[in-house]
């Protein structure tokens, strides 16, 4: 059952992170999947079939991921591995982590703060100030939160190793061909589309456990502001996380040196926030995870239950 296995794993992620004494010896399991799709880039993004070639990359990478997902779970050590495995395809702590310590470096200096917080956005950050680079890092939290914790969560719960091992792969690719640039434009296509998909259910799922946990109960803001968003899925997070901090996200922002002007979502709210709504937001985080978790736990206790009242079962 993968509902027991999954709180496990959101448990030891929660706990241990990604450790640094592991990971400065052994490549991250995401740092392999990169490689390998940017030999794949390299090799077989050229024109004129780059569209072609990123869809057969794409179909090929789930048929990988997914037959990689089944040879790890017929691994016969009492799902030890699979908890270890899941574990570390999950980045909660890691996300708050790395979101918090914006937070910290802005607390003692604008400089430091746009420094971290160039760490987890793509955006330019030169010429941020406090409320950008606050806002940037709250933004980051709500979209990584969905993809990088709730969605390959929900594709275990669905699919197992083999599911959670196909959105991992999807999602890396995405995020290093997807992109609307003149080189990955066509290459990445296919790419963007797939994980576009995958993101569709758990985006929306993100959130609900997001308003569930921090008590909002009004879906006219989430439902008017998700769909300004430039991304079908990044806004669904981002509108619902905005009410709760009542702090306004997206608007006006830079990248490659060129201003972008974005619709505010919950434009409401307050335009200045600062490190106590990130840390507030790291908050709202940790709510989300706990709900996920208390997911998981339900439908263990369900199955369990069912299990017990089957034939033989009493």
């Amino acid at each position: 059952m993968t509902a027991p296995i999954l709180a496990l794993a959101l448990i030891l992620d929660a706990w241990l992170g990604e450790p640094d004494w592991l990971w400065r010896r052994l490549p991250h399991p995401a740092v392999l999947m990169g490689r390998l799709i940017g030999r794949l880039d390299r090799r077989f993004n050229r024109a004129p079939a780059a569209k072609a070639a990123g869809i057969v990359m794409t179909i090929g990478l789930a048929i990988f991921a997914g037959l990689l997902g089944y040879v790890i779970h017929l691994i016969p050590d009492y799902g030890v591995l699979e908890v270890i495995t899941v574990a570390i395809l999950l980045a909660q702590r890691s996300l708050v982590d790395h979101v918090g310590a914006v937070a910290k470096a802005l607390r003692r200096s604008l400089e430091e703060g746009k420094a971290a917080v160039a760490m987890i956005v793509g955006r330019d950050t030169a010429v941020m100030q406090e409320p950008q680079v606050a806002r940037g890092a709250i933004e980051s939290a709500a979209e990584n939160l969905s993809d990088g914790v709730i969605a390959p969560a929900f594709w275990y719960l669905i699919g197992g190793l083999p599911g959670l091992m196909i959105y991992k792969f999807a999602n890396t690719a995405d995020s290093m061909v997807g992109h609307m640039t003149p080189r990955h434009r066509d290459f990445g296509w296919a790419s963007a589309r797939w994980d576009d998909l995958l993101n569709l259910i758990p985006a929306r799922l993100t959130a609900v456990l997001i308003a569930l946990t921090s008590g909002w109960h009004d879906p006219r803001p989430v439902l008017r502001d998700a769909p300004k968003h430039r991304s079908p899925n990044a806004g669904w997070p981002e509108s619902v996380l905005a009410p709760v901090l009542n702090v306004s996200l997206a608007g006006p922002r830079s990248y490659n040196g060129r201003m972008t002007d974005f619709p505010w979502v919950w434009p409401e709210g307050r335009r200045d926030p600062g490190p106590a709504d990130i840390e507030a937001a790291c908050r709202a985080l940790w709510r989300a995870w706990a709900g996920m978790l208390a997911l998981s736990l339900l439908i263990t206790a369900i199955l369990g239950l069912t299990t017990g009242l089957g034939p033989g079962g009493g």
